[in-house]
């Protein structure tokens, strides 16, 4: 009856981190950041392990002297997002 939620998208950052980049062509670090309300530590490891999973790519480049990482869906987070959405619908239905 109940579809399994993926562990991976369940934890509250990384489904915020990815319900913000399923809807943008792709968020540096800053933005993710504030949007989330994380640490950078946290949000660092969070990306790291959406990275790991083919969810999402990270580019790491210098805007003048300054870090800039930026974040983008893939194919795969796109097909791992809307499965957990649809699994997800089969615990709200009554």
């Amino acid at each position: 009856m109940f579809k399994e939620l993926n562990p991976l998208l369940h934890s509250e950052l990384r489904l915020a981190v990815m319900s913000i980049l399923i809807g943008v062509e792709s968020a540096d670090f800053v933005f993710l950041r504030q949007q989330t309300g994380a640490t950078a530590g946290n949000l660092s490891v969070q990306l790291d392990k959406l990275a790991k999973a083919g969810y999402i790519e990270i580019e790491k480049s210098f805007r003048g002297k300054m870090p800039r990482t930026l974040c983008r869906i893939t194919d795969s987070g796109r097909d791992a997002f809307a499965e957990y959405v649809e699994a997800l619908k089969s615990y709200i239905r009554v």
